[in-house]
């Protein structure tokens, strides 16, 4: 597979001065997921996976932000299932305690098939070694040129708020927030509640609300954050037997699965792939708000200041031809084998 050498580009201000260089190749991406609990974070990972075999972006590492050996072994059976078994894998060892488990595909990695054998195979030996997932960010961040990370969040902001508060290391002697300012262009976050949403309550916010908290309090305000609410996936279901048909050509797939072994029949709202399409595709799809800034109260309510200096933008929900139209973007995708 062929991937773009990163192109920069010096950009200069109002006054002539010299801007830092903007990066222009394909996107490279860090994907912070909480997987192990819905499916929209399988169909996200595996839209990326898509993605890059099609030259369209770099998947630089995976994070977990659900602690748990687990869930880093979803992970890494998804890498290895992909064919991408060296994409390395960030653990949350200090985060969000027993979390909300909605869809409980944890047998994943144990599944057997008609001959008593792994179903699944997987590629890291002991997960015990495996890096917490803030210092993969730094060795990952340092490594890169500047500005030129795109970072996905899908699940719950620990590993960011750990990043963040990090000191200089080996990896470089910037700090979480300046290391981040030099690195990121910008970051993708499922979560939020604005407008006139029904569930002002942010789940994702909840479940981790101090780290969210000192997320946003953190977060350098020049770098770029777009927010995908829940109420713009709330009307992209993929229903079940809509994934087990377009996986047809198999059973051996881990998707496929957790439809056929877990407790699916409420279907999935698609909303963490939107992140994931936005980030890739672009912002011509979308419809986005105004720029602003967002702070999280005591009660993970999400708050939206209009500023034109704002850092933060939001994806505004579609119409039902366009939620017919993002769920036909995902089953595409599903259905290429």
């Amino acid at each position: 597979m062929a991937v773009a050498l990163p192109v920069m580009t010096a950009c200069h201000d109002n006054d002539g001065n010299d801007n830092p260089a903007t990066y222009e190749g394909i996107p490279l991406v860090i994907y912070d997921t909480d997987i192990g609990s819905s499916t929209d974070d399988l169909f996200a990972l595996h839209m990326l996976y898509k993605y890059m075999d099609a030259g369209r972006c770099n998947l630089l590492g995976v994070m977990v932000n659900r602690e748990g050996e687990t869930s880093a072994a979803l992970a890494d059976l998804m890498n290895t299932f992909y064919g991408h078994p060296d994409i390395p894998i960030g653990v949350e060892r200090d985060g969000t305690k027993n979390p909300r488990v909605f869809i409980d595909y944890s047998l994943l990695p144990t599944l057997l098939d008609e001959n008593g054998e792994l179903m699944f195979q997987r590629s890291v030996t002991d997960y015990s070694t495996l890096p917490d997932a803030w210092r993969l960010y730094r060795q990952l961040l340092a490594q890169q040129p500047d500005h030129s990370v795109t970072v996905i969040s899908v699940g719950f902001l620990s590993n960011l708020a750990h990043l963040l508060q990090s000191q200089g290391d080996e990896y470089s002697p910037l700090n979480g927030v300046d290391l981040v300012r030099s690195k990121v262009k910008r970051l993708f976050i499922m979560g939020g509640s604005f407008g006139d949403s029904v569930e002002p309550i942010e789940y994702n916010f909840l479940q981790s609300l101090s780290y969210s908290q000192m997320f946003f309090t953190l977060w350098p305000t020049d770098v770029d954050i777009i927010m995908s609410p829940g109420e713009v996936g709330d009307g992209i279901e993929y229903v079940p037997e809509n994934v087990i048909a377009d996986i047809d050509w198999t059973d051996r797939h881990p998707i496929k699965q957790v439809y056929m072994n877990c407790n699916c029949n409420t279907g999935q709202k698609m909303w963490d792939p939107l992140t994931v399409i936005q980030a890739i595709e672009g912002d011509s799809l979308f419809t986005l708000s105004p720029r602003g800034t967002v702070t999280v109260n005591d009660r993970a309510e999400t708050f939206f200041h209009p500023s034109p200096t704002g850092y933060c933008r939001y994806q505004l929900p579609g119409t039902a031809q366009w939620n017919e139209e993002m769920l036909e973007r995902i089953r595409r995708l599903t259905i290429d084998h």
